[in-house]
Order: C-alpha cells, then structure tokens, then sequence
C-alpha cells in the first residue's frame, strides 16, 4: 500500500478473524498487520459495531463476546471516527452525488473525517475516486 492513512472497511477486518476465509482471511491478516506496524489505520463507530454483531453472530464458528470485545478494545488503538450529526449529513450528500447506499456513504464520509487516502473495502467500487479517496478492493489482483 502507497502512504496515507487506510480507512478499513468491516468485512476486510471481519476475513482476518474467520479462519474460514481462505485466501481472503491470509490477505486480510497481512493488511491488518500492515496497518499495525504502520500506524496508518482508520476504523469508525460503525465499523466496530458491524465488526462485533459480524464475529459473534454471523461467522461458521462465531467468536465468544469476551474476545470480540478485546478485539473491538484493540482496534480502539486506531483512529476512530465517531459517526456523528456532520458525517450523516456529509453522507446524504455523498449519496446523492455518487448513488451509494446510505450506509457505504457513511463509510465514505468517516474516510474522508479521518484524512483516509484509502478506502480498502469489497463492496465498493475498486479504484474509483470519491473526494480525493482511493477505493481499493484488496481481493482484486493488481
């Protein structure tokens, strides 16, 4: 990854803790480590959320809450965006404007808040520009 911060969208933190993944998840923990020892990762309020219902819930072997807390508590390390009255209004705007869904435009507004040059997600448009934002699909080759 070039420099800048990384905005790290939830389903690609999600893959570094479902052992089920594959590829995905040996891709996924070299990113997250990456970011780690970079010191560049960003995550918002509603990446956390996501996060813990996603690894306690919805994965084939769901983690305990006691560990999806320490993992939510250690992502708390990062840049954390709390998604606030200005974002939503900055979302709606950038829905608008890019015809995103509501919750992908708050993702794009809590990337832009925290002075993201990358947004790495897989539900977005790989390698589109959105307000001086690089998406990036990191399970995409090239």
């Amino acid at each position: 990854m070039t420099g800048g911060n990384v905005f790290v969208d939830t389903h690609i933190i999600v893959y570094a803790y479902d052992v089920s993944a594959g590829k995905k998840h040996d891709m996924a923990v070299e990113l997250m480590e990456d970011l780690w020892s970079s010191g560049r990762g960003v995550i918002s309020t509603q990446v956390l959320q996501e996060l813990f219902v996603t690894i306690t819930k919805k994965l084939g072997k769901p983690l305990d809450i006691v560990t999806a807390k320490e993992i939510v508590k250690d992502l708390l390390k990062w840049k954390t965006i709390i998604v606030d009255g200005d974002i939503i209004l900055e979302a709606i705007d950038s829905q608008k404007e890019y015809g995103y869904s509501f919750w992908d435009s708050v993702i794009i507004a809590s990337a832009l808040e925290g002075g993201a040059a990358t947004l790495l997600s897989e539900d977005l448009s790989d390698r589109r520009q959105v307000k001086g934002i690089t998406i990036r699909n990191p399970f995409i080759a090239g």
